[in-house]
């Protein structure tokens, strides 16, 4: 096995109205659709967009222990008590606690040598989220917002920028930048239908359901043909999309899958959202994001990591297995992200505290080298010995495997931005 990769397989803001208008959801997902009038295409996004790819990234907040996943060491005064184990791959081991994960090994791909440098939980986020060095969260468009607009589709109907959560529904979040709202996140429930206000009130029938609509374009033609604005566009393409939405609602609703198949999820929450992201790649939906927090383990590392990695195992591993018998890990990237490590020093409270110098994340499905590890640390993981990795490598590798050009600008409103930081490329070696 090579020091730094190891391939023993090839790859295969805008409120309107209609009962609140459908609840925040609605409001921040017309919303979405917004950029498609606002802004110009990026360079190659009909041909991208043809190939209906997917990311789903899985961020594990907090910054998971890189010795009780990815990267175990047998060192016992940093690596701790946990064994390594054997993967689908030979050659490859990760930590025991992870048994139904290496089984996919074969699927998945490690880079075990990040520093990316800050180990505050904010700013971590900003870089790792925008593959810039920033303090700002606002200064750069997130991964999502960016994915978002590099696959986009004339007349999609779904929001490109998804998060899920388990109940409820929440609005957009402002993490777009210069792309503008309508490439912000949009919340979606994992139970409960996950969208609320979806079905016409009592009394409403869909044939005045439609004439009020055709009053809304008449209005609203004869009105733009004097004054017409991004704004005007904006608020107009809102109600637009609601429309498709609650044709489309059922798409959220994990209660239509089986008992057997939601079963095989796992009834918890990280499960649930795993399996609406499986939905939803099913709908080619750009980008979904899947939070399972809580992982700042400062005290009882072990313990804690015991319990939240078995979590986190058994309904990710069935996720990724689930996408390749349907077909469609070919067409799905899935990263499983987390701002920074952990330290290999074990504090005296038995915990483990940040540590951004030598870390680890994990890859599966399409355009990356399946069964490849770049990077490597020392025995004791202090120290990155072979290829350095950091924030602005990973962004420039995560379009690049499904198909975008992140050497490539985006124009807006006249303006030309890089996609990514134009000083730093992808991890060549890692791509399919």
């Amino acid at each position: 096995m090579r020091e730094n990769i190891y391939r023993p397989c090839g790859s295969a803001q805008h409120t309107v109205g209609r009962r609140q208008f459908m609840g925040d959801f609605l409001t921040a997902a017309g919303v979405i659709s917004a950029g498609t009038s606002l802004f110009s295409h990026p360079l190659g996004a009909g041909e991208i967009a043809r190939r209906g790819k997917s990311v789903v990234v899985v961020f594990l907040n907090g910054g998971v222990s890189q010795f009780e996943s990815w990267d175990p060491k047998k060192d016992l005064d940093t690596g701790g008590p946990f064994k390594a184990i054997p993967t689908s791959v030979p050659g490859i081991h990760i930590s025991e606690l992870l048994p139904n994960t290496a089984k996919q090994m074969h699927h998945m791909a490690l880079i075990r040598s990040i520093n990316s440098g800050l180990d505050d939980h904010g700013l971590a986020n900003n870089i790792i989220r925008t593959g810039r060095t920033t303090r700002s969260a606002t200064e750069y468009p997130e991964l999502g917002s960016v994915v978002a607009k590099g696959l986009e589709r004339p007349d999609y109907p779904l929001p490109g920028h998804i998060a899920t959560m388990l109940s409820g529904v929440g609005g957009r979040a402002n993490n777009a930048a210069y792309l503008g709202p309508g490439y912000a996140s949009v919340n979606i429930g994992a139970e409960k239908g996950g969208v609320v206000n979806t079905q016409l009130p009592d009394g409403m029938s869909v044939t005045l359901d439609s004439r009020r609509h055709d009053w809304r374009r008449f209005a609203n033609n004869r009105f733009g043909a004097k004054a017409r604005s991004a704004e005007i566009d904006a608020y107009t393409q809102s109600y637009e999309q609601a429309l498709r939405l609650m044709e489309r609602r059922e798409v959220f609703d994990i209660s239509k899958e089986t008992e057997a198949i939601q079963i095989d999820y796992g009834k918890t929450e990280f499960g649930k959202q795993l399996l609406l992201a499986r939905r939803l790649v099913e709908q080619e939906v750009p980008f979904v994001e899947i939070q399972h927090g809580g992982w700042d383990f400062h005290h009882n590392n072990f313990e804690f990591h015991l319990h939240y990695v078995g979590d986190f195992d058994r309904p990710f591993a069935h996720f990724i297995a689930d996408l390749d018998r349907r077909g469609l890990l070919q067409q799905t990237l899935v990263i499983v992200m987390t701002e920074f490590g952990r330290t290999p020093r074990i504090n005296t409270g038995h915990g483990r505290d940040h540590y951004a110098k030598a870390w680890s994340i994990a890859l599966a499905g399409c355009g990356i080298q399946h069964g490849a590890v770049i990077g490597k640390t020392d025995a004791k993981g202090v120290e990155v010995t072979h290829r350095q990795i950091d924030h602005r490598h990973l962004f420039h590798t995560y379009l690049r495997a499904v198909g975008i050009d992140s050497s490539a600008e985006f124009e807006i409103a006249g303006r030309k931005f890089p996609i990514a930081d134009p000083a730093y490329g992808p991890i060549e070696e890692l791509l399919a």
